[in-house]
């Protein structure tokens, strides 16, 4: 029994996120992994721009996993900012410093030439981290996995009350009747603003359907902004 206390003592996990939607669900996944193993909880995020230049949607999500890393209780949120070195560069310098034994990383869908001529970050980190167990979590399942093959980059934007008082509308524009102020996610090859709509409430990222510019009244997390 003291020999297996001891092994999970020495364990420790780090999550590797990215700027977009699936940043959630790995650090989730990260913290349940981290729990039954009794370990700490490293997150990490790496990015070539300093913090201060990042646009409105990376900034956003970079509060919100700064306050989900609270929630989890994780030991640390690492950002490295302003870096030129290739991800898994950095990924492995961390990982060394933490004495890292567990790294956790999305899997995005990557086509045979795209990894012969920029290589594999899995690949890579093989690698640099020979004697650390990667997990590789799928992203390209379900609404929440907004790859460029199905949506276009997003855009900041808001939530207005419909004309009924019931539904909500889609606007770009930033007025006192705005409800909500999020990002958008258009699908890919529509002329109408189809799409996902993601925003914060009661310090959790919620998302809605966006049909012709219109969130329908049935969507559970559209209740009325706390005042």
């Amino acid at each position: 029994m003291e020999q297996q206390i001891q092994a999970k003592m020495e364990e420790s996990l780090l999550v590797c996120v990215y700027h977009g939607p699936n940043g959630e669900r790995l650090i989730r996944r990260g913290a349940r992994i981290a729990s039954k193993l009794q370990c700490p909880l490293y997150i990490l995020t790496v990015d070539a721009a300093p913090v201060d230049e990042l646009d409105h949607e990376k900034s956003q999500y970079l509060d919100y996993w700064k306050e989900l890393s609270k929630e989890v209780d994780a030991t640390e949120f690492i950002i490295k900012d302003n870096e030129k070195r290739p991800a898994a560069k950095v990924i492995s310098e961390v990982a060394k410093q933490k004495d890292i034994t567990q790294v956790l990383i999305g899997q995005t869908a990557k086509s045979r030439w795209e990894e012969i001529t920029k290589g594999s970050l899995i690949n890579v980190l093989l690698k640099e981290l020979p004697f650390v167990d990667l997990h590789i979590i799928a992203v390209t399942r379900g609404l929440k996995n907004y790859t460029e093959e199905h949506f276009e980059k997003g855009v900041r934007a808001y939530l207005v009350k419909d004309t009924s008082g019931n539904g909500y509308q889609l606007s770009f524009n930033h007025t006192m009747a705005c409800a909500y102020e999020g990002i958008f996610f258009k699908e890919v090859g529509t002329d109408f603003n189809n799409g996902v709509f993601k925003f914060m409430k009661d310090n959790k990222m919620i998302e809605v359907h966006v049909t012709d510019d219109n969130v329908k009244p049935s969507e559970k997390f559209l209740n009325e902004p706390k005042t």
